[in-house]
């Protein structure tokens, strides 16, 4: 059976979790919850919720970590679908293994994505948003004639089945129905943070539809805002277009 392993990087406060799920829900998959997140927190000493339960659970040798992304799959599985956040890309996590994987790319619009770090990392940095890192590999992929899909969380709650066909037509796989709604409830798959951030995924049972919320940012996030929003627009205008945009 050829398998097919999907490195999805995501910033955070997205529908990172959310995809996880439509993934998991495949019957031919099988995912990972943010598999470098206690080297992430050893590396940069950081204080985050669980973090004991963290190091106590996670791999925090990034090589292991690797080695075991890129080894056999998990189970007899089809697809292995990983969901990374792309900050915890930090400069002492090698980068040989990126040919290994398929990638995809999920964004959302910077403002939106400030706000709602601001509440959880105060006066966030333009490394904290992950966007820095997206662009770094995306344009490494680029240069190798790579066309790495991006999606737009927008688009995709906008258009959950359009775009997550899009999706698995990007990466050479057939779309599946059960991809667009889960049962609630948590999942064995989930990080052991989980019951720190996942009680509102927890209850979902598919993707919530896109609201419009208009808000401004305070000025003391407009620096780093001026700094990601470049890198933001540079992968949007890659994009994955839902139909109705093409």
């Amino acid at each position: 059976m050829q398998q097919i392993k999907i490195a999805s990087w995501s910033g955070p406060r997205n529908i990172s979790t959310a995809m996880m799920r439509s993934w998991e829900n495949r019957a031919d998959a099988c995912v990972c919850d943010e598999p470098l997140y206690a080297h992430y927190l050893v590396e940069n000493g950081l204080d985050h919720p669980g973090r004991a339960e963290i190091l106590e659970h996670g791999e925090t040798n990034a090589q292991k970590v690797i080695d075991w992304l890129t080894g056999p799959n998990p189970g007899e599985h089809r697809v292995f679908y990983q969901k990374h956040m792309a900050h915890h890309l930090i400069d002492d996590v090698p980068r040989d293994w990126f040919e290994d994987l398929a990638h995809v790319f999920l964004i959302r619009d910077p403002v939106a994505m400030l706000l709602s770090l601001d509440k959880v990392v105060p006066d966030p940095t333009a490394l904290d948003t992950g966007l820095p890192q997206q662009i770094d590999l995306f344009r490494k992929l680029k240069s190798q004639d790579s066309e790495p899909p991006v999606i737009d969380s927008r688009d995709v709650l906008e258009q959950p089945e359009a775009m997550l066909r899009a999706l698995c037509a990007a990466l050479d796989l057939p779309f599946d129905d059960a991809m667009l709604n889960w049962p609630a409830g948590p999942r064995d798959s989930d990080g052991i943070w989980a019951p720190h951030w996942y009680a509102s995924v927890e209850q979902s049972t598919g993707f919530a539809p896109w609201v419009d919320r208009q808000q401004q940012l305070p000025k003391r996030l407009e620096a780093v805002h001026s700094e990601i929003a470049p890198l933001y627009e540079e992968l949007h205008a890659a994009r994955l277009r839902p139909p109705a945009a093409s």
